[in-house]
Formats: structure tokens, sequence, C-alpha cells
């Protein structure tokens, strides 16, 4: 999908008499794509920088080769501003340029790093190289567009700075691949006998449309690549601020040793569900560990963190020092560690023993205790997926503690989205449903087949839903809140149907760590096949996705005229027994948000509660 399609010559012609209506075409399928405005800086940059490319393109004679404008990333929600469509001049193949717009005129690299880089004269903060960025889309495509399935060599990434001087930007030069890559006002000429080197007008018309008409190969689901990613090699192309985030933690331990003692930079990567942290630290685990230095992952989360376990001794290797959790770090391990990555760093805890810290057994905080254990303690977090009482991890708490500490803290805002099918549009749809974004619900208008989202009229109906996708070898998972009393299995091994709604029942997933005839424990419900028909909850979903995800949302939040209403009185959840009514209100929403974004491919709802069905079916046509 692109925002538009169109040519340098159709470009300029609407700029002929100074108005620029494209800008507010691509404004206008911002809006109806992320149901939000585009930023100023993004209205901005599509005035001054594709009138910038278009007049170039002119100039080299490929004012009729094709532009895909905001053309969408396979998979997630990331844009490269432009695909340019053609031929190769040479062989007559398709050929694509991908070009990076950047409106800076002064940049520079960060110390340390040939990949991070500031633009002068604006607030201080690591961004991603432009040349390391269009190297990584050019690298995404070849990886997951079919069309390209073979042809690699027919993509090619350049950035274009077009109000920078060379001089201005001296520094980001000197970076391998920048010399023939990066091009600015200074060098147009340069970049004017590149793109006639690399590009020609297509007669035919069709290599835009069959880029944009590609079948994309589905990502690989994060836990069956995770040993392999471990252990072996890279499976995952980061790209945008997922490589800043990588790039940054790899700059600031090289930096560690020349840092006065005493004294580290904490790393925060902060993003919503399917941003990618995980993937961030699958890929930091792997490139560390295959460079020798000691590295662990940790979780608040059992489940996610036993599944990691059993896929790594799959691969008979000991992974009981790879990962771990939040509270395993209580004894002395003063910088014992070269990196400590944080993942789910939303469920840290005051103490690691749950004392009351001042307490005669809550001596140290937790998050003091992780910020020891390594040179480099990296924390990945989701503020809105905070769903017990006691989780205290937040942006704000960390740089609390670290300047008391005199610490710095570097921080990265990841802006992708890779669940739900790279689908922006219906994170924002969860976001605003469950009033955790202000603007109240929005109807759901789709978006352009990333992603589905239905209603189901009864639990049965919701179930016959995901048996059909399974059926197409597609995977699914039911979840619910908790709502119903939680069992142990029969003497005789058979699970208790709690989960009961008319005549339909079916069993929680099982209670402990152990499987029971032939069925998953709760920790690997959400990876292992035998988890379909059994009801996951809050605390066995959190972490993981599934192609196709059933929620039921209980009597535990309904819908009246007023709004969402919580009832404490259906929570069968003795954790949240002594949160207060605001405090549960916030916990229970959150809860939802985390049960309605685990799908890849899509999301069917029922509620048990009448109103709460018929608001859902009014939102959903």
């Amino acid at each position: 999908m692109a925002f538009k399609q169109t040519s340098a010559r159709k470009l300029l012609a609407e700029s002929a008499f100074g108005q620029r209506p494209y800008v507010n075409e691509l404004r206008e399928r911002y809006r109806m794509t992320y149901q939000r405005p585009p930023s100023t800086a993004e209205v901005n940059s599509w005035g001054h920088s594709l009138d910038a490319l278009a007049r170039l393109l002119a100039t080299a004679g490929l004012e009729d080769v094709e532009m895909l404008v905001e053309f969408a990333l396979p998979m997630c929600s990331l844009r490269a501003d432009v695909v340019l469509a053609g031929r190769d001049p040479k062989t007559g193949d398709p050929a694509y340029v991908v070009v990076e717009l950047k409106q800076w005129s002064r940049a520079r690299l960060i110390p340390g790093s040939d990949e991070l880089c500031e633009v002068i004269g604006l607030p201080r903060r690591a961004t991603l190289h432009p040349i390391a960025q269009v190297t990584r889309y050019c690298e995404y495509l070849r990886n997951y567009a079919l069309v390209l399935e073979g042809h690699g060599e027919r993509v090619t990434g350049v950035a274009y700075l077009h109000n920078a001087e060379s001089e201005g930007i001296a520094e980001l030069l000197t970076t391998p691949g920048a010399d023939n890559r990066l091009f600015t006002r200074t060098t147009e000429d340069d970049f004017v006998r590149f793109l006639r080197e690399t590009l020609c007008f297509d007669d035919s018309n069709q290599v835009g449309d069959e880029l944009l008409a590609s079948r994309f190969a589905p990502s690989e689901a994060l836990m069956k690549v995770a040993a392999d990613e471990v252990l072996h090699r890279s499976h995952f192309t980061l790209i945008g601020e997922q490589h800043t985030a990588f790039s940054l933690v790899m700059r600031t331990l090289r930096m560690a040793h020349e840092r006065p003692s005493g004294t580290k930079e904490l790393v925060v990567v902060a993003g919503g569900p399917g941003s990618g942290k995980s993937v961030i630290a699958l890929s930091l685990m792997g490139s560390l560990l295959r460079d020798g230095y000691p590295v662990a992952h940790a979780t608040g989360s059992r489940s996610f963190t036993r599944t990691l376990k059993q896929r790594i001794s799959n691969n008979d290797r000991d992974s009981g020092s790879l990962f771990t959790y939040f509270n395993s770090f209580t004894g002395d391990r003063s910088s014992g560690l070269a990196v400590l990555i944080l993942d789910e760093a939303h469920r840290l805890r005051e103490t690691s023993n749950g004392a009351p810290l001042g307490s005669k057994w809550g001596v140290r905080r937790q998050i003091d205790e992780l910020i020891d254990a390594a040179l480099v303690p990296v924390f990945l977090l989701d503020q809105h997926q905070v769903v017990r009482p006691g989780e205290t991890g937040s942006l704000q708490m960390i740089e609390e503690v670290a300047a008391k500490r005199g610490l710095t803290v570097r921080h990265v805002d990841l802006d992708g989205q890779f669940r739900a099918g790279g689908s922006r549009a219906y994170e924002t749809w969860v976001l605003r449903l469950l009033n955790i974004e202000p603007g109240g619900p929005l109807e759901w208008k789709g978006d352009e087949g990333r992603y589905a989202v239905h209603v189901a009229e009864s639990p049965e109906e919701l179930e016959d839903f995901l048996r059909q996708k399974r059926s197409s070898g597609e995977d699914g998972r039911i979840t619910a809140g908790f709502c119903w009393p939680w069992s142990d299995p029969n003497k005789d091994g058979s699970l208790v149907n709690d989960v009961k709604i008319g005549s339909w029942e079916r069993p929680w997933n099982i209670k402990g760590s152990s499987g029971v005839g032939g069925l998953p424990s709760s920790d690997l419900w959400a990876t292992d096949p035998a988890g379909f028909g059994q009801v996951g909850c809050i605390y066995t979903a959190q972490g993981f996705e599934y192609d196709w995800s059933g929620v039921i949302i209980g009597d535990d939040l309904v819908w009246r005229e007023q709004g969402w209403q919580s009832v404490p009185s259906a929570s069968e959840d003795a954790v949240l027994d002594n949160a207060p009514p605001h405090e549960f209100h916030r916990l229970i929403r959150n809860t939802y948000k985390v049960l309605l974004t685990r799908g890849m491919k899509g999301t069917v709802l029922y509620s048990t509660d009448p109103a709460t069905r018929e608001f859902l079916r009014a939102l959903i046509p």
C-alpha cells in the first residue's frame, strides 16, 4: 500500500501555482489510516521534500518514473518516504529505489557509533543514520515481498538531504556506504547520475503495481525462532526505531569501559504491543552471545521465560543463565553482566520479595538490584500493560531513580507496529475503544486487509470461527476476562469446565507448571497447539501472539450510556481484590487491551453482557 501513486511530472503540475493539493490528499490518507492527524513535521516534509525530489527527477529526465509515496512496509506500520519504480536501463528488469528524505541541514554522528546521529539545532536525541535506516528498509522488503524473492538486487536505497550542504553533514558521509548513497544539495549532480544509471521509465506502467500487489510472507512467530536467533544467527530485520534501540545498546556497551567507575548509562525502550520490544531483546541476545559478552534476559513473566527456556533446551544447550526473572538479582551481582535485558519492565515491583520498602525484609528496591547487576541495564516497557497492583515499571520511575543516583538515561520510543498485521489503525481503535487514549470509541472501518475484526453473537460462534481458521492451517486461542473460578484438574486428570456461558462450557488452561493428559501447562498454553480448547487469561496470554484471537469480555467490564463501567464483584481475580475502584478500572481496561492485541491476523470479540454486545455490534459492521 502507498498513500499516493504518482510521478514527478504530476506532482510538479499540481504545485505549479504555489499550491500543493497532494499534501492535503496525503494528510487525509494518513488520518483515515491511523485515525489521527499527522504531525506538523510530517506535513511539512510532504510539502518540501517531495517537491525537491520531484524537481531532481525532472532534471534527470525521469519525470514519468512512478513514485510510490509513503509506501507501507509489509507486516508492520512503518513507511518508506518514496519508492521509485522503473526498469533497469541495462537489463530491462524491474528496478526499485527506496528514497529516505530528510529536511536536515546539519547533523553529526553520536560519539562511538557510525549508525546513530543527532540533528544540530534540535533537542538532543539519538536518531538512526539515514543510510542505516534505508538499508534496513531495503533488507526488509527483500525478506518479505515475494515479488522480489530471488531478486534482491532489484532494490536499492538512498537518502536525500535536500536542505543540507555536504559540509554540514560531513561526519555522516564518513559512514560506510554513505559516499555513494547519501546525497545532499551539494551533490545533486551525483544523485542525478546515480538515478539515470539505476532507473529508466517503465513503458508498461506495471512495475509499481507489481510491488503494490505483491503477496508478503508472514513474519515468523517469535517463539518458533527464538532459540535459533539466540544461538546461531539472526532471523529478524530490525527497522526504524528498533534498529536505533539495538544500535544504542551496542554503542552504550562499547562506551561503558570509558566511563568513570560507578557511573553508567541506562537504556529505556518504550513501545506498545507488537512494536518489537521482544524482537530487539532476542536480537541483542544473539549478537552479544556470539561476541562472547555475559548477558541475561529477565522478565516478570514465568510463562514467557519458561517458553524461551524450553525452546533453547530443545537445542541441547543449558539456558538457565540466559533467561531468568527480575527477582533473581537480589545478591551481590555488581556489574557481573555486560548487558541485562529487562523485557516487560512495566512489571517491575517495588521489592523483589514483595515486602514493603523500608520494612525489615524490604531492604532494597528491585530496580536498584537490576541496575547494579550489569554494565548496561536495558528496560523494555509498555506502561499500558500494567495489569496487577504493585507493578511499578514506568519511564518516570526509572528516570527518578537514575537522577538520584547520578546516572544517565537514554530513551527510545518505538513508533512501529508489528503485531496485528502491522495495523496501526487497529492499535488506535483498541486504545480509543477502552478510553486508554482520549477521543472516545471509533467505528471499525477496516484497514485495507491488514487486520480483521468481528463480533460473535455467542461463544459457540466465536469458537467455530477459530476452528475454521485452524482447519486451514492458522492458529488461534480463546482468552477471557477473569470472571469465573479457576479449578484444579479432577483426580482423573480431566479439566473442570469453569468458564460457563449458557450451554457453552470450557476449562481454563491448566493451572500448574505440569501438563495433564497431553495438554500443556499454563506456561506453554499460548505456544503449544494442544492449548486450543482451553480458555486463557491475562496471566497466560501476556507476552504471546497467535494468528487469531478470540476474546470474551466478561461482566467485569460493561458498556453503559455514560461509558465503560468496571464491576469488581464480577471478577474472580484474587490479585485485584484489594485494588481501589479507580485502580481496578485502570487495570481491568489494561487487561482487555492486552487480550485484544494478541492476534496477528484478526480478533473476534464476544461480550457476556447484552448491552455491551449491542455497543460492539454498532462499532463493528
